[in-house]
């Protein structure tokens, strides 16, 4: 489980990194993060065209870079209708509205849902 002052850094920055692999390089691509019930979500903004979600598909193995933390962690796809509504919501509360929530909440997108694992 991620700490509560990792939880807290995700929740708190606007932005974050995260840093997948392909072969012996790692890639790094800014993204938006939420929390929601203790439990740290992405979603692709392209849908499944997204190289970095194609990437994750190939290898969940990646790095969430928010503020000063560095969190190591596996991504499940998490495309059941209650994780893509917990996800929404949360985008809705963090991120003001306009035409870039409104891209993260497009019918193409949710399926891109993925809940982060901490590993060490």
């Amino acid at each position: 489980m991620f700490s509560s002052a990792q939880l807290e850094q995700v929740d708190h920055e606007k932005l974050a990194v995260i840093e997948t692999g392909s072969g012996d390089r790692t890639h790094r691509t800014t993204i938006w993060a939420v929390v929601d019930d203790g439990e740290v979500f992405v979603r692709s903004v392209r849908g499944a065209r997204g190289r970095w979600y194609q990437r994750v598909l190939a290898d969940p193995s990646v790095r969430l870079h928010v503020g000063n933390e560095s969190l190591k962690a596996n991504a499940v796809l998490s495309n059941d209708p209650e994780s893509i509504e917990r996800v929404s919501e949360a985008l809705r509360r963090k991120y003001r509205k306009g035409s870039s929530l409104d891209s993260m909440l497009r019918p193409e997108v949710l399926p891109t849902t993925l809940r982060l694992e901490p590993t060490d």
